[in-house]
């Protein structure tokens, strides 16, 4: 099994920043990639960034989020985190974390383990 925990969500401007980590405990040697997805209330769990545990493997985003949102990973820790610049209300949802076992972190019916989620909120 594979715990993760995410942490570093909260309520900010538009334009700020914010960073998420997400820490791996357990089993985390199995898993070949994380990522995050975000929620927002009344729509489905959509796919923002991921990476693969590869020390020579690059992010991968999604458009709504490219050139603004940053994922990196420290190997060492076993974290992953999402930095998230110039941020929009459109941002706002539950950002979950995700890992996946043989897979890119794509699909949200296909990652094998899930974290709680952080809330992110983007006042205008």
């Amino acid at each position: 099994q594979v715990r993760l925990v995410e942490s570093g969500g909260g309520l900010v401007q538009t334009g700020d920043s914010l960073r998420l980590s997400c820490a791996a405990s357990g089993r985390t040697f199995s898993t070949t990639a994380m990522g995050w997805f975000r929620q927002a209330p009344g729509k489905d769990r959509e796919f923002v960034a991921g990476i693969n545990w590869s020390s020579w493997s690059d992010g991968y985003y999604a458009d709504s989020v490219k050139g603004r949102f940053t994922i990196s990973r420290d190997n060492a820790k076993n974290t992953v985190y999402l930095q998230m610049n110039s941020l929009k209300p459109e941002d706002t949802a539950v950002y979950y974390c995700a890992a996946t076992i043989g897979r890119p972190v794509l699909d949200p019916k296909r990652c094998d383990y899930w974290g709680q989620g952080t809330q992110v909120t983007v006042s205008s």
